[in-house]
């Protein structure tokens, strides 16, 4: 193969809260790029996973999931990053999930139709639909909403049918030089995927008990000879919040710090020293200029 027959371009991945995007980015790149927990709006930035073969760089845009907008300026920002996610890309791959199509993903559905490349529709989570043969009305069903390039059933936990989905995807991709380091596996730096990793088992943790008013600063991140020392605060708005995240004797804090050091050492690859801390601000998801000393508006 010639340097002139490489392919490399950017697909945004899109989608409502709650469908497996990152999960779905995660396999597709081979590497943990975007945290994921089983509460919807996990992701809060735009991230690129980047996997890079022998013949192509395949550049994957994880946003947050399009979504009914809410009054609050968090709200407004991941709405605004969801839409910017698609902007510019030479595919979009729409994720939905099984059992079918809800009103919740009308929002990324009406994205999708304004855009002029092609669209690839990808039905996720298929390994909880006991009865396959429920697929094809599925099928039929979803190319009735608009014209898309292919419709892939697949499965992001368990990897079934990812390879399908990835050759799908790999028919709309530019012959261009790759345009990232053949090592580089995302845009984000170690200082934000530990921020990220932190935010993860705290969402992982606590489910309901704690609401979305949850952010991580990270204070200190040292690269020593022998470890990585992180030193971090989790932003609260309540104090009641705080005490939920404290625990009895601090053990719920500790719990979330074990996880998350384990995360990173697995991501880093080496042994890491991870100090958390607790902090309240009130209101801080509604304040503009808060959501931008915290990093929330930098990408769109």
């Amino acid at each position: 193969m010639t340097t002139a027959d490489f392919r490399s371009g950017f697909v945004a991945v899109s989608g409502r809260p709650n469908v497996g995007k990152s999960t779905l980015v995660n396999r597709l790149v081979g590497q943990k790029v975007s945290i994921t927990s089983r509460r919807p709006q996990t992701t809060r930035h735009r991230i690129l996973g980047i996997r890079t073969a022998a013949d192509s760089q395949l550049i994957y845009v994880d946003a947050p999931g399009v979504h009914h907008g809410g009054g609050g300026n968090m709200n407004q920002y991941l709405n605004r990053a969801a839409a910017g996610s698609v902007e510019g890309v030479d595919c979009v791959l729409l994720v939905i999930s099984v059992p079918g199509w809800t009103d919740e993903d009308a929002p990324a559905l009406a994205l999708a139709r304004r855009q002029t490349c092609p669209v690839v529709l990808a039905i996720n989570k298929i390994d909880r639909l006991a009865d396959r043969s429920k697929l094809l009305p599925f099928m039929q069903e979803s190319s009735e909403k608009m014209v898309f390039a292919d419709i892939i059933p697949v499965s992001a936990r368990t990897g079934d049918n990812i390879s399908t989905l990835e050759a799908a995807v790999m028919k709309h991709i530019p012959r261009h030089p790759a345009q990232f380091p053949a090592d580089q596996v995302s845009d984000r730096s170690d200082r934000f995927m530990a921020s990220e990793l932190v935010r993860e088992q705290v969402f992982r943790s606590f489910g309901q008990e704690i609401p979305y008013a949850v952010t991580v600063m990270i204070d200190s991140f040292r690269q020593e000879p022998r470890l990585i020392r992180i030193e971090a605060t989790i932003l609260v708005e309540k104090e009641g919040q705080r005490a939920i995240l404290i625990g009895k004797d601090g053990a719920r804090l500790k719990e979330v710090g074990r996880r998350a050091r384990l995360e990173m050492q697995k991501l880093f690859g080496s042994k890491v020293y991870l100090g958390l801390w607790i902090k309240v601000r009130e209101g801080w998801s509604d304040d503009a200029r808060a959501l931008r000393s915290l990093g929330y508006g930098d990408e769109v």
